[in-house]
């Protein structure tokens, strides 16, 4: 096999050999987030905002400055930073394009009502607004001096079918009411680096089943290809922006390149999603790397026929080949110790720190025709694939597509594994 890095799709920078911090809150009780976490939380995040833009050379926060969160109560702004926070998480919770639960994805009509909500947000902490080609919001200060680099602070607007209100919207909400505090204390014009807020219209991937399309777009990693991607309804891209009064040409959509020279760093609140920091007690984390993602999609072909006259020796099933597939995925990411294999050419990861990080699941799946007396005739499912390093990633799906094609051989039905 051959190793080789992608680039991630998302903006980072590097600096003193640490990648810039990115927060994770926990996720624990979505439904009564305690609103005492939050507005400490967001006290934290206003201090270490307002250090990385007031030193070029340390990250430190002083005791006397947590003490004083103790002793000055009026110090945590709760106005601000923690009612008008909570407000808007839950005005922004009920903009959805669904009745019954929160679903907003990239370039819905609840998608645009969401832009225009969160940039009047960021006109009101004193931010420059606009939205870009992509749908993605801005605001930016620039501070005393506008040519230096960017401190960028961000996270997504869009979100997955039936989501949480925290899940991307709390980071849009802390950097906005952080800069805010700001705003109020007169101190948000004399930062020593311009910032800039993005709400990014599309991480989750929901429509047209790839992610990171706002970010992507800025970094320089997406293709100008993507224009074409057609969700379910045979929509494109493009043709989603231009129905969203966006340009939507290659032109338009290769301009929305950040220059890195131009960016200091990144960070992002978000909450967890995950069980870990509730289980150990703690209300907040500072998350090790960024887990890149794949996502592939396996078609299995088999013989349609009666459930009730094709003898099992005989069938030729792509369900019972898609359940065996699957539970393959599963030992892949339980026990990757098991399946790896050096070949000394893949020195960057070792097997252990990819059994902390490695996920794999399987989140939908199709069978035709989809009755229940007929063998299917053909069945697709997905396969979203995560890890924080690129090297092991790239090790697994070669191991993982290997051994699946073996087993649909062994079985008589045809496999196509696609990005």
């Amino acid at each position: 096999m051959e190793c080789s890095l992608i680039k991630p799709n998302i903006i980072t920078r590097r600096r003193n050999s640490l990648s810039v911090n990115i927060f994770k809150a926990s996720s624990s009780s979505s439904s009564s987030f305690n609103l005492k976490i939050l507005s400490f939380f967001l006290f934290f995040f206003l201090i270490f905002i307002n250090k990385l833009v007031s030193s070029s050379s340390s990250y430190s926060i002083t005791g006397a400055e947590i003490e004083d969160i103790d002793v000055n109560t009026n110090s945590l702004f709760p106005q601000i930073l923690k009612e008008e926070a909570v407000s808007r998480l839950t005005e922004l919770g009920k903009v959805s394009d669904a009745d019954h639960f929160l679903e907003r994805t990239f370039l819905s009509p609840a998608s645009g009502r969401a832009r225009s909500v969160i940039r009047s947000w960021m006109e009101d902490a004193g931010l420059r607004t606009w939205v870009d080609q992509i749908g993605n919001v801005h605001g930016r200060v620039e501070g005393i001096n506008a040519t230096a680099k960017a401190l960028i602070i961000g996270s997504h607007l869009d979100t997955v079918i039936d989501a949480g209100m925290f899940d991307g919207s709390l980071g849009i909400v802390c950097a906005v009411s952080a800069l805010k505090v700001l705003k109020i204390n007169g101190k948000l014009e004399n930062v020593t680096r311009p910032i800039e807020v993005i709400a990014f219209s599309d991480e989750e991937g929901v429509r047209f089943q790839t992610a990171f399309l706002g970010s992507a777009a800025l970094a320089g990693t997406l293709p100008a290809s993507a224009l074409q991607i057609s969700d379910k309804s045979d929509v494109t891209v493009q043709d989603a922006l231009k129905e969203n009064s966006f340009e939507g040409t290659e032109e338009s959509f290769l301009q929305l390149k950040y220059d890195q020279r131009s960016v200091w760093g990144y960070i992002e609140v978000h909450i967890e999603q995950g069980p870990v920091l509730e289980s150990l007690g703690f209300p907040l984390g500072v998350v090790k790397g960024i887990a890149g993602q794949t996502r592939l999609k396996v078609t299995l072909s088999g013989a349609q026929g009666h459930a009730g006259t094709v003898p099992m020796a005989m069938r030729k099933d792509p369900m019972t080949a898609a359940a065996e597939l699957i539970l393959l995925l599963e030992s892949f990411c339980k026990h990757p110790e098991n399946f790896i294999f050096y070949d000394g050419q893949c020195k960057g990861f070792s097997v252990e720190s990819l059994s902390q990080s490695l996920v794999c699941t399987v989140g939908e799946i199709y069978s035709w025709p989809g009755a229940s007396n007929v063998i299917p005739g053909q069945v697709t499912f997905t396969i979203d694939i995560r890890a924080m390093d690129d090297m092991a990633r790239e090790a697994i799906i070669f191991e993982l597509s290997k051994q699946m094609y073996q087993a649909c051989d062994r079985r008589s039905v045809s496999c196509v594994i696609e990005p």
